[in-house]
């Protein structure tokens, strides 16, 4: 649990009225031009966004860019998103998952619960605002289900995400890309040190790897990243929008 908010594990007993606040136009944390993304999510950011990684010292980190400017998100406006994917992180809300322990079969195991932060200011307890987190009888009503599936998404793709990339980088698909973006004589943006998977690369793999890559699931998500680079030009265009509104 953090000690710095007020972080407790969802129950329907206990917060049968909570409701959260889903208008993500007045969110500041939705402000943001980059965010980290997981692959179960990848064949719907990629209708919309460029997935890129970034190379840390524990290895890659997939991200889908959402703006060029510091603190720009290009898929949000005053009256909220206008993309039709919200990537997991962001759509989770004041939602995280922790880990309980419990005893099985004289053995303690830990298994995976939802915590809200209720020092989040889009919670509301008296339930008289926002989205109901539970039905009047006690089940998961549709917005918290839908949550459960974000928070799944982040939960394996922390597990996951790390061994497709290792197997990415051994397959030696990784290669540096440096996004490079002129809308005018005095405007310009560089966006150094992003890692993109190399169609060239894909298209040469041998058998042996091709089939390694398939067998673990792994081969349509390499595809999956290197056709969202194309949506660069999708967010330049959004950015020359923003420009002609001032």
């Amino acid at each position: 649990m953090n000690a710095m908010t007020n972080t407790v594990l969802l129950d329907n007993v206990s917060h049968k009225d909570l409701c959260v606040r889903t208008d993500q136009g007045v969110d500041p944390g939705h402000r943001v031009n980059q965010i980290l993304v997981f692959p179960a999510e990848f064949a719907d950011l990629q209708r919309e966004y460029p997935i890129l990684f970034r190379k840390e010292a524990d290895g890659y980190k997939a991200i889908a860019l959402l703006g060029l400017d510091r603190d720009e998100n290009l898929f949000l406006d005053d009256d909220g998103w206008t993309s039709e994917y919200l990537p997991a992180v962001l759509a989770r809300g004041p939602f995280l998952i922790g880990m309980q322990e419990r005893q099985q079969d004289g053995q303690s195991v830990r298994e995976p619960m939802i915590q809200v932060n209720l020092d989040d200011p889009r919670v509301d307890i008296s339930g008289q605002e926002g989205e109901p987190v539970f039905l009047p009888k006690g089940g998961h009503a549709p917005y918290l289900e839908r949550v459960a599936h974000m928070l799944g998404v982040i939960h394996n793709g922390l597990e996951q995400g790390p061994q497709m990339y290792a197997a990415f980088d051994a397959a030696g698909l990784f290669e540096p890309v440096a996004i490079e973006i002129q809308l005018d004589d005095e405007t310009a943006y560089r966006l150094p040190d992003f890692h993109t998977i190399s169609e060239e690369k894909l298209a040469a793999l041998d058998a042996k790897t091709l089939k390694t890559l398939n067998a673990s699931g792994f081969l349509g998500s390499a595809f999956l990243v290197a056709a969202s680079l194309g949506n660069v030009a999708r967010l330049i265009a959004r950015k020359n929008q923003k420009r002609a509104r001032g």
